[in-house]
C-alpha cells in the first residue's frame, strides 16, 4: 500500500457467507466510515432474505448504499455500478468519512478499480426482441449469429450464457459497433489513481466450512420465507426468469420450483449448489487479485470471530499510510 495525499478507501471483499456484512458494521462501529454495498442482487427491492441483505433495522443504524436501487424488472450494469460508486464514495468522502465497499460482486469491484469500455445502456425494446427470438428459435441460434458478428467476443462467452449473448448482441444492434471493438477502445479511468485503497478479502482456509455455512444459511432463509418471497415476486406478474434479478444463485432455483420443474427439495438442494458455486468463482477471482490482504475466516475446524477479523483489519489500517485512525 502506497503513502500519497489521495482519500483514503477501504474494500472488503470475499465469497459469500464469509461474514462481509458482519466485519464492516464491527468497522463501523470503531470509526467513521460509509458505507456501500457491492452486491449485484442486493441492488434489487424485494430481493431481501434470498440475497442476504441486512435487516431494516440494521440498515436504519447502517446505512449501505447502493441497496435497494432498482426494482427486479430492470437491468442494472457494471456500467452505471461504476458511475453510481463514484458519486457515492466522493460524498462520503466530502462528509469526511471514509468509504467503505463491501460485497461478492468482484466484477463490480474490479472495473471500479481498472475502469472499463463505454458502453451503451440498457435498450429494452431490442432486448424484448433478443428474447422474444431465444425463445421462439433457441439460444444456440443466437450464439451461432453472434458468432457471425463478433467472434472475438463469442470465443469468450459459453454458448450456454444466455445473458452475455444476449448483452453482446445488444451492443451490436444499438450502436452498429461489435462489443469486443467497444472493449478495445480507451477505457473510462477507474479510481486506482485516485483513492488510496486498502483492498482486504476474507477467505476460508478450509472450503468444506465455508460450505457448510452456506448450507446453514440457505436453510435459514428458507425458515425465514425465503419461498414466500420469491412467491410474491411471481404473483407481481410481470417478472420472467431471464432477468437478471431472478437468475440470482436462490431465486432461479425456487423460481422453477414454481414454474413446477423442481420439487421444493431439489430446489434447495440445487440452490445450496449454486450457491457454491458462486463462492468458489468469488474465490477464482481473488486468486489472482493483486494488492490485497488476505485474512482467513477460519483456523482449527472453527471461524474466526468478526471481532478477531475487525482488530486483524484494524492493525492492517493502522500500519499501512492510508490511514491515521482516532478510535
Amino acid at each position: 500500500m502506497k503513502s500519497t495525499d489521495q482519500p483514503p478507501a477501504i474494500f472488503i471483499m470475499g465469497p459469500t457467507a464469509s461474514g462481509k456484512t458482519d466485519l464492516a458494521i464491527a468497522l463501523a462501529e470503531q470509526f467513521p466510515v460509509g458505507i456501500i454495498s457491492v452486491d449485484s442482487a442486493q441492488i434489487f427491492r424485494q430481493l431481501d432474505v434470498g440475497s442476504a441483505k441486512p435487516d431494516v433495522e440494521t440498515l436504519s443504524k447502517y446505512p449501505h448504499r447502493l441497496i435497494n436501487i432498482r426494482d427486479p424488472s430492470e437491468a442494472y450494469s457494471v456500467v452505471e455500478f461504476i458511475r453510481d460508486a463514484r458519486e457515492e464514495m466522493v460524498s462520503i468522502t466530502n462528509a469526511g468519512k471514509v468509504p467503505l465497499l463491501v460485497g461478492g460482486t468482484m466484477l463490480y469491484f474490479k472495473k471500479l478499480l481498472e475502469g472499463m469500455a463505454e458502453l451503451p445502456p440498457a435498450n429494452w425494446e431490442i432486448r424484448e426482441r433478443i428474447l422474444k427470438r431465444a425463445d421462439n428459435e433457441g439460444w444456440p441460434v443466437l450464439f451461432k449469429e453472434l458468432r457471425k458478428h463478433d467472434p472475438r467476443a463469442a470465443s469468450k462467452i459459453h454458448p450456454n450464457h444466455s445473458h452475455r449473448i444476449q448483452r453482446a448482441l445488444e451492443v451490436f444492434y444499438i450502436t452498429g459497433e461489435t462489443l469486443s471493438y467497444r472493449q478495445s477502445k480507451s477505457p473510462t479511468s477507474g479510481i486506482i489513481d485516485d483513492y488510496n485503497i486498502a483492498q482486504i478479502a476474507l477467505v476460508p482456509k478450509d472450503r468444506r466450512l465455508l460450505h457448510s455455512r452456506i448450507e446453514e444459511r440457505f436453510h435459514h432463509m428458507m425458515a425465514e420465507g425465503f419461498e414466500h418471497e420469491v412467491q410474491l415476486l411471481r404473483l407481481r406478474g410481470d417478472l420472467t426468469k431471464e432477468l437478471p434479478a431472478i437468475k440470482s444463485a436462490g431465486y432461479r432455483q425456487l423460481w422453477q420450483y414454481f414454474d413446477g420443474d423442481l420439487c421444493i427439495e431439489e430446489a434447495i438442494v440445487r440452490g445450496i449448489f449454486a450457491t457454491r458455486q458462486l463462492a468458489k468463482r468469488q474465490l477464482t477471482w481473488l486468486r489472482g487479485w493483486s494488492d490485497i490482504n488476505k485474512l482467513y475466516i477460519d483456523d482449527s475446524n472453527k471461524f474466526i470471530s468478526t471481532n478477531n477479523l475487525c482488530d486483524q483489519v484494524l492493525k492492517i489500517l493502522e500500519s499501512s499510510s492510508i490511514l491515521n485512525l482516532e478510535r
